[in-house]
């Protein structure tokens, strides 16, 4: 092979050549005879070595241009005609900057943004595009002309029993809270309570069973807000007949069930939302004797209504932060009233308890001092004070209400003393007897407002008595 060749080059000599002609500018028959000078079924031929080597110089320079053009496209790299890299004092763009770039990375096109702009995560077209509604193309194949005034609807599924108490046992005992019925009816309205919704009433009468006084009266309220708006009649009755049946259950957890069961139903007839035929319906055909006795409780009511006007739609009272104040403060006053009569500290705690009013046992206390400076008596400061000590030590009454109680009593000793000249002496008494017997403490007693004394000898007259001012 190597004396073809040699043969071949005497044949034809090849000159030496010029390191700037290696790709000359001139007609394409003298640049093809060259590259067929130096190559020969694809195998180099011996060439000078000054040739061979600026061709492979300039070969690997294009290769590493071509390779980081799309990293190093923000860079000014150019290929001199001597085969050397120059570079230009562009600066290298940042990673942030070049994820922000849309222009094409693959080094090749115009340098333009890709789909003029449109195109990448998160754009929803070219920057001022509006867009318009779909209009519909009457010659599409699937075009249905049935379709055009359908409306669609989100179906919800009727509740089932397990789904049913986890859905709307959280929706009444939040409404134990904030009271508003409106809220609870339209929460129900977008349920689809489908056969359950006459258990809507059961499983209200059966929490508030277990609740207090103030939250009955506001189920009551609440089965009167819903009937007309998502229950019926027939729904109020049908639960009602279910409560009688499953008495004996409820007994176990509420002993007073069947009595306020009977109430419950007192108030739906009252309030229109139950036949009054519904106790009659009962009559001669009840063989269980909770049932029995939650009936005739409701019967009695309703006759005590008709014949003695009792207010039966005030039966269970209103609760303490939805009653007015001067409400509030008669029955605190009837309280220590009854108290002083019976002396029962428990049953003045225990009436106390059902006013749930925590935040206003202030009066309470309040209006106790007022009674022990109008009495003018030992008893009653020792029955108070005995009182205040029992409630203190029970946390019926907190710390802080007491403290409020006795500041406001010498915030008003001015206007009491006008009415009851003696009350100084008689609260320096009282708070002394209670610090003593550790209802307030040492510093609650020194604010205690020191009444005025007369001065019978003067200061500035030597100590001479002033007998003409006084009388003495």
């Amino acid at each position: 092979m190597s004396t073809d060749c040699e043969a071949w080059l005497n044949a034809n000599p090849v000159g030496a050549a010029d390191p700037s002609d290696s790709f000359p500018s001139g007609d394409e028959e003298s640049t093809l005879t060259r590259n067929v000078d130096n190559e020969v079924n694809g195998n180099w031929i011996a060439a000078p070595t000054g040739t061979i080597q600026e061709a492979r110089l300039k070969a690997k320079v294009k290769r590493r241009l071509r390779k980081n053009s799309s990293r190093d496209s923000g860079r000014g790299d150019s290929l001199s005609d001597n085969g050397e890299v120059v570079r230009t004092a562009v600066p290298p763009t940042s990673p942030k900057g070049k994820l922000l770039n849309r222009r094409s990375r693959m080094g090749k096109g115009r340098g333009l943004p890709k789909k003029g702009g449109a195109g990448g995560k998160g754009v929803w077209g070219t920057p001022g595009v509006v867009y318009d509604e779909d209009k519909v193309d009457f010659k599409d194949p699937n075009y249905d002309a049935e379709q055009e005034n359908c409306v669609y609807e989100t179906v919800v599924l009727p509740l089932d029993e397990e789904t049913f108490e986890k859905t709307v046992t959280p929706i009444v005992q939040e409404y134990f809270e904030h009271g508003d019925a409106n809220e609870v009816a339209e929460l129900l309205a977008e349920i689809n309570l489908g056969d359950m919704r006459g258990d809507v009433p059961m499983l209200a009468v059966s929490l508030a069973l277990e609740a207090k006084a103030s939250h009955r009266e506001l189920t009551s309220q609440l089965l009167s807000e819903l009937c007309g708006r998502v229950l019926v009649t027939t729904d109020v009755e049908a639960s009602f007949h279910k409560l009688l049946k499953d008495l004996p259950d409820l007994v176990l957890d509420t002993p007073g069930a069947p009595q306020m069961l009977g109430q419950f139903i007192a108030r739906a007839v009252a309030d229109n939302i139950l036949l009054k035929g519904f106790i009659d319906g009962y009559k001669g055909r009840v063989d269980c004797d909770y049932a029995r006795a939650a009936l005739d409780r409701a019967a009695v009511l309703l006759r005590m209504s008709r014949w003695n006007g009792l207010r039966i739609d005030n039966l269970w009272g209103s609760g303490g932060g939805q009653r007015p104040v001067n409400q509030l403060i008669k029955e605190v006053t009837l309280l220590l009233k009854e108290y002083l009569l019976s002396g029962d500290s428990l049953e003045a705690e225990r009436c106390l308890r059902e006013l749930e009013v925590p935040h206003f046992h202030h009066e309470f206390v309040y209006e106790a001092i007022i009674m022990v400076l109008e009495s003018k008596g030992d008893r009653t400061l020792q029955m108070i004070l005995q009182l205040l000590k029992s409630l203190c030590a029970s946390t019926v009454i907190t710390v802080d209400q007491l403290r409020r109680g006795f500041e406001r009593v010498y915030l008003d000793m001015a206007d009491i003393s006008i009415d009851v000249p003696c009350a100084s002496a008689l609260l320096e008494k009282f708070v002394e007897q209670s610090f003593n017997a550790g209802v307030i403490n040492k510093k609650l007693r020194d604010l205690c407002p020191c009444r005025g004394r007369k001065r019978f000898i003067s200061e500035g007259d030597g100590g001479r008595l002033k007998i003409e001012t006084y009388g003495v």
